[in-house]
């Protein structure tokens, strides 16, 4: 449950989702002494607080939900929709494409094609069902201003056209021209969100929920990049590991709850290891544990390349990919040549 629901007020209010307390349970978690000091409010003040929190959540009352046995599970999941990446190679290590209800990380050095693979996953995400997609919407939520909506109709016009082609060949009788869904629509159906500051991050994340409610298709959130605010406006890393920890487990909430797909985009940065600095993934080893599949993107020579680096239920694996005018698709250099929708 949200803060929103204490009565407060809005200094004090904006002052705990600032310091990371954006939820009832992330306030029921810490003692009076830790809060006040975290948001810098008298004692009494944060005993108080947490007294609400702690009446409002029933936590000395909860209950335990039923469980769920494992047959079960297995076959959900292995039933699980997937979003293609338009790269057959890519989609094969991924299991079939970016899992439905998990939070997939994907991370990488500038210009590897982070941005592009988000852009791909809004538009294909739409794919009709009948094309083998999910027909649905995505939120794009950009935090570094890199969105490019003159590539998003790029890219939406070469889907068109795929879409076209592949309904031509299941359904011979059928008409190119059959196929319903126009660039325009594609783009009607990307949510874009521009943050400028990790509070209005914190703040649009806790939104989502209601959000999502109101949209009911839609089936991926695309975060470019989790990462930019955080590296710039923290001073205090526990602070920000606690912010941070929040909104992971928000978005697992999301991606669970509403069967979406949640896609982290991450920049990387320097690591000391074993006597010499080294390229790693941005936010600390405390962030790693955060996501369900860890994607890391990497230069092999003039090649681009995809690694799994972390998942529960895939090996670890990598597939070249390239970036054309049509978007993602197989490297030239890759023994298979196979087009997927």
């Amino acid at each position: 449950m949200e803060i929103s629901t204490i009565p407060l007020s809005s200094s004090i209010r904006g002052k705990l989702i600032s310091a990371g307390y954006t939820s009832l349970s992330s306030i029921s978690s810490v003692s009076s002494t830790d809060l006040a000091r975290d948001v810098n409010i008298t004692e009494e003040e944060a005993f108080d607080i947490s007294k609400l929190a702690n009446q409002i959540s029933g936590s000395n009352g909860s209950c335990i939900n039923g469980a769920k046995n494992a047959w079960d599970m297995l076959h959900e999941e292995e039933s699980l929709p997937r979003i293609t990446t338009s790269c057959s190679d890519l989609d094969n290590i991924l299991g079939g494409g970016i899992s439905c209800r998990d939070v997939t990380e994907i991370g990488g050095v500038p210009g590897i094609g982070k941005t592009q693979i988000g852009i791909q996953l809004s538009v294909n995400v739409q794919i009709p069902r009948e094309c083998g997609g999910l027909g649905g919407k995505a939120i794009y939520i950009d935090t570094e201003g890199s969105f490019m909506v003159e590539r998003a109709l790029q890219i939406a016009e070469a889907c068109v056209e795929d879409m076209e082609e592949y309904t031509g060949y299941m359904h011979k009788h059928f008409k190119a021209n059959q196929v319903k869904m126009k660039p325009k629509d594609i783009l009607d159906n990307i949510f874009y969100f521009r943050v400028c500051s990790y509070t209005e991050q914190i703040a649009l994340v806790n939104h989502l929920d209601k959000f999502i409610s109101e949209n009911k298709d839609v089936k991926v959130v695309i975060v470019d990049s989790i990462t930019f605010h955080f590296r710039q406006d923290f001073d205090d890393l526990a602070q920000r590991t606690r912010v941070l920890s929040e909104m992971a487990l928000k978005f697992m909430m999301l991606a669970k709850k509403f069967s979406l797909a949640v896609v982290l985009l991450n920049q990387v940065t320097t690591k000391y290891t074993e006597g010499s600095f080294q390229l790693a993934l941005a936010l600390g080893d405390s962030w790693s544990h955060s996501c369900t599949n860890r994607v890391i993107l990497y230069w092999n020579g003039d090649e681009r390349y995809a690694y799994i680096d972390k998942s529960p239920s895939l090996p670890s694996a990598s597939a070249s990919y390239t970036v054309t005018s049509r978007g993602l698709r197989n490297s030239s250099s890759s023994s298979k040549r196979i087009k997927m929708m």
